[in-house]
């Protein structure tokens, strides 16, 4: 059944990265809910770092539409249901407003505005320019006729006279109104490393960062007329959101232990709702302080950066040493990235070698350089746990770590990458017994089955134990 709803909201995109996406979207959702409003957070793409900043500032999870892993559909039954009780969604895009995967634009947070009809306020970076602003608005407001290009925030403005004559320019040629002026040497940053931004998870003294960038968007922003370009957005059409696992079956619950630390940050909300309503019951693991494995059913390592941690994680030998005769049992286990580097013998890294769990035979060595980025598309050609042989996926990976010393006779890959790096270019989906790690984040909503495979195997693993 087609449902209806009208729900202000809107996208921030800009002409290029770093422009100033970020520190103004984090603006507006601080301003908005230090206005007493309920704001939902969304992220354009597979990203992980920036929703834990925007899920802090709006105590919400925030959650990622991504053109490339779910469908136009699904893109817009998520927001539509996420946003059920929020006064406002407000997205986060990516990149430049129409780069995507092809030169279509697929994927783009142009894309992702016209899936949820959302008008979209386009954050400048006006460094060394004046009316040249113009033609810059002009061409991203009529680029794409479908697209609605509601307003504009200019970013890095030098003083007074710059901005009077960027907004005489942008109100005689553009006719759209500026929203805000963020001026030079206002730049609120936020710490960051390999990946981006620094997860808002890891250090606590970091949320200052952004208490100040709320602060002041109440100074630079006008609060008022972004509303009004929110609530313009015409009424959203969408179905219920489609339910991203298996039903549960009646029976005992199986517990998913999922690491969940300062290590191990990286997970879309709904994969961890899914394994609940795919009929899982849930305990977290810190993988720097807990000394014992609680009596778990299967184990769910996200990505994260356990090359940070990698020292304590380490000295946790009583934790890593459980884990490890839990897979010599046949304690079923999927691993994102992060998770297959605490899986394997070792991290190497800045030439110190760091002891991990040592259930997967292999090694994993840290660069500096990006050994794997962007969109992944598998296939599963090997035998596994979790996936039928055959089953297509698409994923996404970002990591500087490469694997190195395989003992290919003790362990096996199933999948074949046909778009990505994986483990080597050719690989990815590392399989011993009852694990399978990868390099690949998946996202339930563009992989329906997954969680009730690991709910499957974690009940079998029940089941075996209590016989």
């Amino acid at each position: 059944m087609q449902l209806s709803k009208n729900i202000p909201r809107i996208v921030v995109g800009a002409p290029s990265g770093r422009s100033g996406k970020t520190t103004v979207t984090l603006g507006i959702l601080a301003a908005l809910k230090s206005a007493g409003m309920v704001v939902q957070p969304f992220k354009k793409g597979p990203d992980f770092i920036d929703p834990s900043w925007m899920t802090m500032v709006t105590g919400r999870s925030c959650r990622n539409l991504d053109g490339f892993m779910m469908t136009g559909e699904s893109i817009r039954n998520s927001f539509a249901v996420n946003t059920a009780d929020a006064d406002i969604g407000v997205v986060e895009g990516a990149m430049g407003l129409f780069d995507g995967v092809d030169i279509e634009g697929s994927g783009s947070t142009a894309e992702i505005a016209k899936a949820i009809g959302a008008p979209l306020i386009l954050v400048v970076d006006s460094t060394r320019m004046t009316r040249s602003v113009a033609p810059l608005v002009s061409g991203f407001m009529h680029f794409d006729p479908e697209l609605k290009v509601a307003g504009i925030i200019l970013n890095k403005v030098a003083r007074p006279r710059h901005e009077r004559m960027l907004r005489d320019a942008i109100e005689r040629y553009c006719g759209i109104p500026v929203l805000g002026v963020i001026p030079k040497g206002q730049q609120f940053a936020i710490p960051d490393r390999h990946l981006g931004l620094i997860p808002a998870a890891e250090r606590d003294e970091l949320a200052a960062s952004v208490t100040e960038i709320g602060k002041a968007a109440l100074s630079f922003f006008d609060m008022d007329k972004i509303m009004e370009v929110a609530s313009s957005a015409d009424p959203l059409n969408y179905h219920t959101l489609p339910f991203c696992g298996d039903r549960a079956e009646e029976g005992d619950r199986p517990v998913i232990g999922v690491f969940r630390d300062r290590a191990f940050t990286f997970y879309y909300p709904e994969n961890i709702e899914s394994l609940v309503s795919s009929g899982a019951d849930l305990v977290f693991v810190d993988s720097l302080t807990d000394k014992t494995l609680p009596d778990v059913d299967a184990l769910y390592i996200g990505g994260g950066f356990p090359e940070i941690f990698a020292e304590k994680i380490e000295s946790n030998e009583i934790l890593r040493r459980a884990v490890r005769d839990g897979v010599e049992a046949g304690l079923p286990v999927y691993a994102e990235c992060g998770g297959l580097m605490y899986l394997s013998g070792s991290i190497i890294w800045n030439d110190r070698k760091y002891c991990m769990s040592g259930c997967l035979p292999f090694d994993v060595v840290m660069s500096d350089r990006p050994q794997g980025h962007g969109y992944e598309v598998i296939e599963v050609e090997g035998d596994n746990p979790f996936f039928p042989r055959g089953s297509v996926i698409k994923a996404h990976e970002f990591h500087h770590s490469r694997v190195e010393n395989i003992d290919e006779e003790k362990v096996s890959f199933c999948f074949r990458v046909t778009r990505g790096w994986g483990v080597d270019g050719h690989r990815d989906g590392a399989v011993y017994k009852n694990v399978l790690a990868c390099y690949s984040h998946l996202h339930a909503l563009s992989c329906s089955g997954w969680a009730g495979a690991l709910v499957k195997k974690a009940r079998e693993y029940k089941e075996k134990r209590s016989s």
